[in-house]
């Protein structure tokens, strides 16, 4: 559902960028804004945590949960206890706010600056904190069967890098961007059921030019108006799994991979050459460029 000048506020379609960079001013502030200015115009209701800006705990602890804990009162056990919290409302106010938030929205832009080839640990913590049992997943309940999916929740990463493009190529020094994302994107989005679209990266803004810079906010202005048009990344589906005993590919879905060059996806490769660009575009351009070269 794209956004509309002509839709209601009430109809709206909503956004919650989750924000982590300490500097307003920073390139990640202006993608930010950039976001914020460009969704708001076309009529989405957008909503902003500034997780520096509003102090957000990182840690996963005990005074998550209002009350005693107590699911295994002789070992502490964060996931089982946060479970049991989110059922009986005893979260921390923090946690419960962000939800709502997360709850209420449709799509997700997590806006932040790489760190060590993964996000800054205040975003992590909102991960830890804020994606509770129960809430964001169950058991069996995960992709394509957990609660997001249903709700058909959209999500996407935009991030920045230290280096040039090159460094994050496969023959570059930092490594495959595709293997760097597969964890953000799979173990965390897809995991909780999110439709999970390609990540925007902005590669080294901070040696760019003024004129590259420019240059680039454009890029996400114009990707941002035709966001909710886009296919999501391809995963496989959990119907390829043997989801009896241990969660392994099938072995009639193994076979259909026998005489194809690549393996299904950057995470289950099958010890093949990874699929070109699974987890930094989308599934409709990755077809096409396949197309392509038959």
């Amino acid at each position: 559902m794209p956004c509309s000048a002509v839709i209601t506020i009430m109809n709206a379609p909503k956004v919650l960028i989750v924000y982590a960079h300490q500097e307003p001013k920073s390139f990640n502030g202006a993608l930010k804004d950039t976001a914020v200015r460009v969704l708001t115009q076309k009529g989405c209701g957008v909503q902003v945590s500034d997780l520096y800006a509003m102090g957000f705990k990182a840690t996963a602890t005990k005074e998550d949960f209002l009350g005693e804990w107590g699911v295994s009162p002789d070992h502490f056990r964060y996931a089982q206890e946060a479970g049991k919290a989110w059922k009986e409302g005893k979260l921390s106010k923090d946690i419960v706010e962000e939800q709502k938030k997360l709850s209420a929205a449709d799509l997700v832009i997590f806006q932040f600056p790489m760190y060590w080839f993964s996000m800054p640990a205040i975003l992590k913590g909102w991960m830890d904190r804020v994606l509770t049992y129960g809430f964001a997943y169950t058991y069996p309940g995960f992709y394509e069967k957990a609660p997001f999916a249903a709700q058909k929740k959209k999500a996407v990463l935009s991030f920045t890098t230290g280096g040039p493009q090159t460094m994050y190529q496969p023959n570059g020094i930092n490594g495959d961007m595709n293997v760097i994302s597969w964890g953000m994107q799979h173990g965390i989005l897809h995991f909780c059921g999110f439709q999970v679209l390609a990540p925007h990266i902005v590669y080294g803004p901070a040696s760019a030019s003024n004129e590259a810079r420019v240059s680039m906010l454009a890029d996400w202005t114009r990707r941002l108006e035709t966001l909710w048009d886009e296919k999501p990344l391809r995963f496989l589906s959990e119907d390829k799994f043997d989801m009896t005993v241990g969660f392994t590919m099938k072995p009639e879905v193994m076979n259909e991979y026998l005489n194809v060059p690549s393996g299904p996806t950057t995470g289950q490769h099958l010890g093949k050459p990874l699929p070109e660009n699974n987890q930094t575009e989308s599934a409709d351009k990755v077809e096409r460029s396949c197309f392509s070269l038959e």
